[in-house]
């Protein structure tokens, strides 16, 4: 077996091309296997398996630099980099992340986890290079996903212009996570698919090539031949324009093509891109057949590709789906909104019942925040359906165009809090914090899928702006839906239980943690109010005060970044009402990232747990309290 001798990319480049196919062959197994038990990105890293081989046996990673897109795609390069034996913890606690990181490898030198960065990274490590007098290559491995990406075109700009040498891989398998969309996706499409181009390309070369002797002015007018005939035959030849030498398309699973290819690359100053065809979940029928499903997929039987999920109460995106085709049945205003996650947004429901209300822009979250406040100055009621982490992307669309228009979007907010396996680049723990102190919007967390729907009509019948409902990635509870959905007064919160001295503030599922925590007390003797939060913006200022005029000593609990979040506005509020004597202790998310793991191990680590409420709550009962920076002793 040529796999288990592999133990650092070096180690390629004593086989032929023919040991490494076989080689790929192994890969493919080992990861079906692998991921059959620990779940994972696994359609896209198939159909990178040839590819990588190619990359690291042409070149010498860590001193040449490969730059990974997102990340999705960098198992392969895990597996020939030194770490086939941590395959067993992917995605664990502690474990191996599912996506490069720096502190794993030297191999890994950029990490990812949202789309478009590559080029830009490509682009400063060429600087870099150039500016230190190295010779290194710099290669960045892309996607047509997220080539749709605007961040991706600012840098291909910027590279053509300067004119440094890097590589370029364009991996071009038609989909990013769900099938692409947008003029860049059709402008691939017809280089893909173009024969006629192609056949006539190989023949002028074929050509070219039997020619004795081209030399000088001869040469330069078989290069600008070959060049012509893009033009003729392939309209705009967009890499050209922006000063890109093009090559390809190459099969991106043929490893002679793909060496021949990155020989002729390197033969080449300047920018070069090499266009890729690849087939995602390539070597796995169940994934080649549905790769948005095997994207990220859960354990799964290898035989039947049946996915090994745990029965049990459905997720909170699901019920947003369901209730947001109930709502545009009853309002035609209704636009539903998404940068590329029609499925992971619960959508592709929504978007067979109404086609022409469903909008994916592809990896465009700043274009589609933009876009959702010019409809909502129509008259249109835009859903702008985002996940938490990938909203960050559009903060300044979010701060200039909606909130300062004072544009009625409605934001739902996916992925809200921690996501597990994903880790630190997509847990949804900052868009509190960062949109709180936006003038004009509204923030809403339900404590459970029926909270949720009422939220979503709430949302619907405000007129007054840009407003947002934000729901974790979790199973729902379970509790009744009602049949009638009726909005919920904005700025209210919902003592859903009495108590006396001691209250526990908390919002969205960390409203159950608060409950469970006053069980726990009430066995001990203590009695603690549990207040649901459910309106982070504007805060409901008649329960802060009344909580204060009782005495009241409060824990404020939520699944999001300690500093700026639900926390910081229960301070402030204090603190401007001028209101003294108010005991108030925060357990948030602290300050530095969490990384994968389940989120219940999350949870634990950041001690957002039923007993550390009761810790807090005990502090205060104990010898010392914690009052405005001080230490006192208890009256």
């Amino acid at each position: 077996m040529l796999l288990s001798k592999i133990n650092e990319p070096n180690d390629l480049k004593k086989y032929s091309v023919e040991q490494l196919t076989v080689l790929s062959s192994e890969i493919r197994q080992f990861l079906i296997e692998k991921l059959s038990v620990t779940g994972g990105h696994l359609a896209s890293n198939l159909g990178v398996v040839e590819l990588t081989i190619a990359l690291h046996y042409c070149y010498n990673s860590p001193v040449d630099k490969f730059i990974f897109d997102v990340g999705h795609q960098a198992y392969v390069h895990k597996i020939l980099t030194g770490r086939m034996d941590k395959f067993d913890t992917l995605r664990k606690h502690n474990g191996m992340c599912g996506f490069v990181k720096r502190c794993e490898s030297e191999h890994d030198v950029w990490e990812a986890g949202h789309s478009s960065t590559s080029l830009s990274a490509a682009m400063g490590m060429a600087l870099a290079r150039d500016l230190k007098g190295e010779n290194n290559k710099v290669v960045a491995i892309i996607g047509d996903g997220s080539l749709t990406g605007g961040m991706a075109f600012e840098a291909l700009n910027h590279i053509g212009h300067e004119k440094k040498d890097l590589m370029v891989i364009l991996n071009d398998n038609e989909m990013s996570i769900a099938p692409n969309v947008g003029a860049m996706h059709n402008y691939l499409s017809k280089i893909r698919s173009d024969k006629n181009y192609l056949r006539a390309k190989d023949e002028i070369e074929q050509l070219l090539k039997k020619i004795p002797a081209i030399g000088g002015k001869l040469a330069k007018t078989a290069e600008r031949l070959k060049d012509s005939l893009k033009y003729m035959v392939v309209s705009g030849v967009l890499f050209e324009e922006l000063g890109f030498k093009y090559l390809g398309p190459v099969d991106g699973h043929d490893i002679h093509g793909l060496i021949e290819a990155f020989k002729q690359a390197n033969n080449v100053g300047g920018p070069v891109l090499v266009h890729v065809l690849t087939t995602k979940g390539k070597g796995y029928s169940p994934a080649e057949e549905d790769s948005h499903k095997w994207h990220g997929i859960s354990p799964y039987k290898i035989e039947s590709g049946q996915v090994l999920k745990a029965v049990g109460n459905p997720m909170y995106t699901e019920v947003f789906g369901k209730t947001l085709i109930e709502l545009a049945e009853q309002d035609k205003r209704i636009v539903a909104v998404t940068p590329a996650m029609p499925g992971g947004s619960g959508l592709v429901k929504f978007a067979e019942r109404f086609p022409d209300r469903m909008i994916d822009v592809g990896i465009a979250e700043q274009h589609a925040a933009t876009m959702c406040a010019a409809m909502a100055m129509e008259g249109m009621k835009p859903v702008y359906a985002v996940y938490s982490t990938f909203m960050q992307r559009a903060y300044d669309q979010i701060v200039h165009d909606i909130c300062r228009h004072n544009a009625n979007v409605m934001f739902a907010i996916d992925r809200a809090g921690f996501v597990g396996a994903d880790g630190e680049t997509h847990h949804g723990v900052y868009d509190i914090a960062f949109m709180r102190h936006i003038p004009n919007i509204v923030l809403m967390m339900p404590k459970d899928e029926n909270e949720l729907r009422h939220m979503m009509k709430t949302a619907l019948e405000y007129n007054d702006g840009p407003i947002a409902y934000r729901y974790p990635r979790i199973n729902v509870p379970g509790v009744p839906l009602d049949e009638v959905l009726t909005p919920i007064p904005i700025g209210s919160w919902e003592k859903v239980r009495e108590g006396e001295g001691f209250a526990i503030i908390a919002v969205g599922p960390m409203v159950q943690v608060a409950e469970e925590a006053a069980e726990i007390l009430k066995r001990e003797g203590v009695s603690a109010s549990v207040v649901n939060a459910r309106f982070i913006k504007p805060l409901d200022h008649t329960m802060l005060l009344n909580l204060a005029r009782e005495g009241n000593k409060m824990v404020v609990l939520e699944e999001a970044s300690q500093a700026g979040s639900l926390g910081s506005a229960v301070l402030e509020f204090y603190a401007e009402q001028g209101i003294s004597g108010v005991d108030v202790s925060l357990l948030g998310i602290p300050d530095r990232f969490i990384e994968h793991g389940s989120i219940k191990e999350q949870l634990d680590e950041v001690g957002l747990t039923a007993e550390s409420v009761v810790r807090e709550i005990k502090k205060f009962r104990s010898e010392h309290q914690f009052t405005y920076g001080k230490k006192v002793k208890p009256s």
